[in-house]
């Protein structure tokens, strides 16, 4: 028991010297003089947990007020008190009733604890009187409200007019304002960290005269640099019909330019809200401009520039709030060299010249920047000029690589009858190709109505498209994108140099050329691509490949990779050179979709007498490679997927010379020796009969059945009656006839044989099933002979030598049929029992 009292009499006595110790190593003392009038302040950082406190004395506190005269000392229940604690030391100046005590401004007191800490200087001051707040350097440069400085020092200053309050802004140190003048009182307020080891204020307070405005902010330039700075209470309303003051000090040999990045209008009910730029030198100071207009640019030396409000509506005020930016540079070399654009002679273009990157990326305003001049005083980042006038443009900048052109041009066809017969060139105009500044883009916007289509030519240069195994390597491409109000179709990247000479489009068409490098400049001069509208075609593109000989071409279906919309359709006609042959073939074995509405199918046609069409389902094999001897036709014909895959084909077509097989040769030199041998034999036939014979004469044979079974009354007249012939003996040389060369050195052609058409086939693509009857096709390999000519309403003549003792036979057996049942000896020769 005496033993517990003991142990517990040691424990207490150790923390009690542990508390001594912990207030001894961390006890404070802050003594205040009456005359300062200065509060000191410490408390809890807002948000944090109360686990450190304020010990005084006995005392143990969440918050510590020390008021001019006092004298306190305390400590910290904890070694880390900056985490939880934050202090405020507030200097009260009243320059009203007494004199003020303007020069430096101290940090005071001293031996103040290591705390995040705000010094605040509230001065009380007359309107009618100025004060004035001189920095030292660095200077100071002002943020946006929420940006924090890079060394977590910043100032924020304050206007106090009357019962008013005004925040001319939040800055940082290191930066181009220099003083700040102020109408009446003001309260600023300087913010450290913790670790801080900053002892001076860096500013001093002037009393100056009255200023007649809300306040005047000085900045000085030096060299080539850029200031932001933005209206008081940004982003919140500039005070109504108020009137304050930027001065700019810059060398008068260096240029500034003005840009408004941000600004709105309050609602006026009487003035204008305006800027007034006052520049020495100028025959028209003021120079007055809205918010809205283009602001002066490439401004020799000092100016001021100053923001006037107005009397808003009381029922709905608005706000005027302004952010803008003052940019010096050196003068260019070539600063008054002025270049001509004429767009006089151009119709529905614009031309823009901008930064790089634009319009997606907005530079820093820390960047260097590039001016595009209208005029000597009107410049911008960005110009934009249309079509039917002329320009005289300069440029303010000393990197010309970082400037930009993106033009776009509108071509559109309402009556086909007008401009079916024009030809439009897709080429840049010279009056841009002839600029310093490199082509980025140029857009070529065509548009046409229903049944009226867009037809892309490229005759001599053609074009490649832009694929995995064979890539673009020109200076230049195109991008094509053929759209309509509900769908979008980007047909492919292409460049010159390829085999594409033709590209058809039903939808209106976008096409846009995209350079790279600075090798555009050499090639622009050799564009030759064209546009025509034409009349309404049956697929959604269709393509003409005009390959030069054992070219190698690759092609993909538009939308790539991302595949073909729903119900789409896409040809291609590929012309196959003279004494070539083509092998076209695809890189994968199926389409890989399967249809939930409709079927998809590859169609090949070959562009030969006979040549069968090959169709393959989404379901089946795709075709394998095959060698193509005439122009062809490769049709894609899209479904509606069942699920969000569409359909991705690639195919190639490769070109090599013609085999000449010798088979071949020599079965054609045999078929011409055996006819030379016939033509012979029948020639010495023909002389050898004259020689020996009569010419024969035609016998009439009344008993010969001339007539078709099955053909009764084909003539009105009976056989017996009619003037027909039958000839009993044909000459040799009538038979073989057919064989002989007339003397124009023709052949006459025979009568009632059919011949296959062998001539040329129109240059359609092959049309696919419809999709609403689509169904299971059979293929078969076998093509189907034509069916025999029937003679049906000809005169039959039969051949036969005359015998004795038939005559009257036959004459008895057409009394029978009355006259009129005569048959042809050619099909009843057995019957009859003729003898040849």
């Amino acid at each position: 028991m005496a033993a517990g009292r003991a142990l517990a009499a040691l424990l207490a006595a150790l923390l009690a010297a542990s508390a001594q110790l912990l207030q001894r190593e961390a006890s404070f003392t802050i003594a205040l003089r009456t005359v300062d009038n200065i509060t000191v302040m410490i408390k809890l950082r807002p948000g944090v947990l109360p686990s450190c406190q304020i010990h005084i004395k006995n005392v143990i506190k969440s918050e510590l007020k020390i008021k001019p005269g006092e004298n306190v000392t305390f400590a910290f229940t904890c070694r880390t008190p900056e985490k939880y604690f934050i202090m405020e030391i507030q200097k009260n100046i009243d320059c009203v009733s007494g004199p003020c005590p303007f020069g430096d401004v101290h940090l005071y007191p001293p031996g103040l604890p290591r705390l995040n800490r705000t010094f605040i200087w509230d001065v009380k001051a007359s309107t009618k009187a100025g004060l004035e707040l001189k920095f030292s350097t660095p200077w100071l440069r002002q943020i946006e409200p929420g940006e924090t400085c890079p060394d977590f020092v910043s100032y924020n200053i304050n206007s106090c007019i009357d019962m008013a309050t005004v925040n001319i802004g939040t800055f940082c140190r290191n930066g181009s304002v220099s003083r700040v003048k102020l109408l009446g009182g003001v309260v600023m307020s300087l913010h450290l960290p913790w670790d801080s080891p900053l002892t001076t204020s860096g500013f001093n307070i002037a009393n100056r005269a009255s200023i007649k405005r809300l306040c005047i902010i000085e900045s000085i330039l030096k060299g080539e640099s850029s200031v932001t700075l933005m209206s008081p209470n940004y982003p919140l309303g500039f005070p109504e019909d108020e009137l304050m003051t930027w001065q700019f000090v810059i060398p008068s040999n260096m240029r500034a330019s003005v840009f408004f990045h941000n600004y709105s209008l309050s609602n006026c009910e009487r003035k204008e809200e305006r800027v007034e730029y006052y520049i020495p030198g100028s025959l028209s100071n003021p120079e007055v401009f809205k918010l809205s207009d283009s602001q002066p640019a490439n401004i020799a030396g000092s100016f001021n520039l100053s923001l006037q409000g107005c009397d808003q509506d009381a029922q709905n005020p608005g706000i005027l709030r302004l952010l803008f930016q003052v940019v010096v540079q050196h003068p260019q070399v070539d600063e008054n060299v002025t270049h001509l654009v004429d767009l006089s002679k151009e119709w529905n273009m614009t031309v823009t010249i901008h930064f790089e990157g634009w319009p997606s990326r907005i530079p820093l305003m820390s960047e260097p920047i590039c001016l595009i001049c209208k005029d000597p005083r009107t410049c911008d980042r960005i110009l934009t000029l249309v079509s039917g006038a002329v320009y005289k443009i300069s440029f303010l900048c000393k990197d010309l690589s970082r400037l930009r052109i993106t033009a776009e041009k509108g071509i559109s066809c309402v009556d086909l009858r007008w401009c079916q017969r024009k030809i439009y060139s897709l080429s840049v105009p010279k009056a841009i190709t002839q600029l310093p500044v490199r082509l980025h883009k140029f857009i070529w916007k065509l548009l046409a109505p229903d049944l009226i289509n867009i037809e892309i030519t490229s005759p001599s240069l053609k074009l490649q498209q832009h694929v995995p195994e064979q890539r673009c390597n020109t200076s230049y491409s195109y991008s094509i994108v053929s759209a309509t109000p509900q769908t979008e179709l980007n047909v492919g990247v292409f460049c010159p140099g390829g085999s594409i000479e033709k590209i058809q489009m039903r939808n209106n068409s976008t096409i846009s050329l995209k350079t790279f490098g600075k090798g555009f400049l050499n090639e622009s001069n050799h564009q030759d691509l064209k546009m025509s509208f034409v009349p309404h075609i049956k697929d959604e593109c269709t393509f003409t490949l005009s390959p030069d000989p054992k070219a190698k071409v690759y092609l993909q279906t538009p939308n790539w990779p991302y595949g073909l919309p729903p119900y789409v359709s896409i040809s291609w006609y590929v012309i196959v050179p003279s004494k070539q042959v083509a092998r076209l073939g695809f890189s994968k074995d199926r389409m890989g979709i399967a249809c939930e509405t409709g079927r998809a199918y590859v169609n090949i046609k070959e562009e030969a007498l006979g040549a069968e069409e090959t169709v393959r389902r989404e379901d089946e094999l795709l075709p394998e490679p095959r060698n193509m001897y005439h122009n062809f036709w490769v049709n894609v014909s899209n479904c509606k997927p069942v699920d969000k895959t569409q359909l991705t084909l690639q195919f190639q077509v490769t070109f090599a010379d013609k085999q000449i097989d010798l088979g071949v040769i020599l079965a054609v030199v045999a078929g011409a020796g055996v006819l030379v041998a016939i033509g012979l034999t029948v020639c010495c036939v023909k002389k050898k009969k004259k020689k020996s014979q009569n010419p024969m004469v035609g016998v009439y044979n009344a008993n010969v059945n001339t007539q078709m079974p099955g053909n009764q009354g084909l003539f009105t007249k009976g056989r017996k009656n009619n003037e027909s012939h039958v000839y009993a003996v044909i000459d040799d040389a009538m038979v073989y006839g057919h064989l002989l060369k007339e003397s124009n050195g023709s052949v006459a052609p025979e009568v009632d044989v059919y011949r296959p058409f062998d001539g040329p086939i129109g240059s359609l693509p092959p049309s696919p099933p419809p999709f609403s009857f689509r169904k299971d096709i059979k293929h078969s390999s076998n093509t189907e002979e034509p069916l025999p000519l029937m003679d049906a309403d000809h005169d039959t003549y039969t051949f036969a030598h005359q015998k004795s003792g038939q005559l009257e036979d036959n004459g008895d057996t057409n009394e029978k049929n009355n006259g009129d049942t005569s048959m042809s000896l050619l099909e009843n020769k057995e019957q009859d029992g003729l003898v040849e």
